[in-house]
């Protein structure tokens, strides 16, 4: 906890910006129902009323209220976003020390797979894979975790190949530290900045992911997440000839290029502040 407080104090004024963005999304998802005066999935109004006093955002064409929408919405987002970076980079991770450790065989077979998984078509993949499992928040978590593992692995693999020849490491072994006691001991300080810098950005791949994936109707229809918002907008007939789009379909693309934005300034801090570049 000292040494993310020591981080953050080191952030330039652009970086605690999006840093105080990023938190302000984080109360909205966990205290989503404390912010909103309407429910977010039932008719609390006419449809597509503006916005007003009592409808911040306005409502749908269903008359649901669009600000309770897009909080709850956060949530979601941010719940894929967070589990499908926590999935890969654990998974990536893992695979990345055991590659660089073991090297020879091992290591071959996981970057021939690690290879083989960057150089797929991902979005047309994802389309067909979300299709394929149905539309769910696991399946879709999961669909993004797929394709998301192998960047870090390669890193992670990169970075213990050049640990693995330094004296500490060999010295460590000829006292008998196994895999797992080098990798808690020695490995995991060396990597902890490439894998934070790694978690930060799939945080926000994620999400615009998972929103492109839900604006092509592949999204869980229970969890209605900003691409859902805007899929359920667009999919409105007439909606540019009218003046419906201004709070229906901006709300949600705002919410993303802020989030999406955020991130990426606190990845660019963090990787500044422990990798140098």
């Amino acid at each position: 906890m000292e040494r993310l407080t020591n981080t953050m104090k080191k952030f330039s004024l652009g970086g605690k910006v999006a840093l105080g963005v990023l938190t302000s999304f984080l109360i909205l998802a966990v205290f989503a129902g404390l912010l909103t005066t309407h429910p977010h999935e039932i008719p609390s109004g006419p449809g597509l009323v503006p916005p007003s006093g009592d409808h911040f955002l306005g409502t749908d064409d269903l008359g649901i209220d669009l600000w309770a929408q897009l909080v709850y919405g956060t949530r979601i987002s941010l719940l894929v976003g967070l589990s499908t970076a926590l999935i890969s980079v654990a998974l990536g991770g893992s695979l990345g020390i055991i590659a660089g450790y073991y090297g020879g065989g091992v290591d071959e077979k996981i970057m021939a797979l690690v290879d083989m998984m960057l150089v797929v078509p991902q979005l047309p993949t994802m389309v067909v894979l979300g299709g394929f499992f149905g539309p769910s928040i696991v399946n879709i978590v999961l669909v993004l975790s797929l394709f998301s593992w192998a960047r870090p692995a390669r890193m992670v693999r990169s970075r213990i190949l050049s640990l693995k020849e330094e004296p500490f490491i060999n010295i460590a072994k000829s006292y008998g530290g196994g895999i797992f006691y080098i990798t808690r001991k020695h490995f995991m300080p060396e990597i902890f900045a490439l894998l934070m810098v790694s978690f930060i950005r799939l945080i926000s791949r994620a999400v615009v992911a998972e929103a492109g994936l839900s604006f092509l109707g592949l999204g869980d229809p229970t969890n209605k997440s900003w691409g859902l918002i805007l899929n359920h907008a667009l999919g409105f007939r007439g909606i540019y000839f009218t003046d419906f789009w201004k709070w229906w379909v901006i709300s949600p693309l705002l919410f993303i290029i802020l989030l999406v934005l955020s991130v990426s300034f606190i990845s660019k801090e963090v990787e500044n502040i422990y990798l140098g570049r």
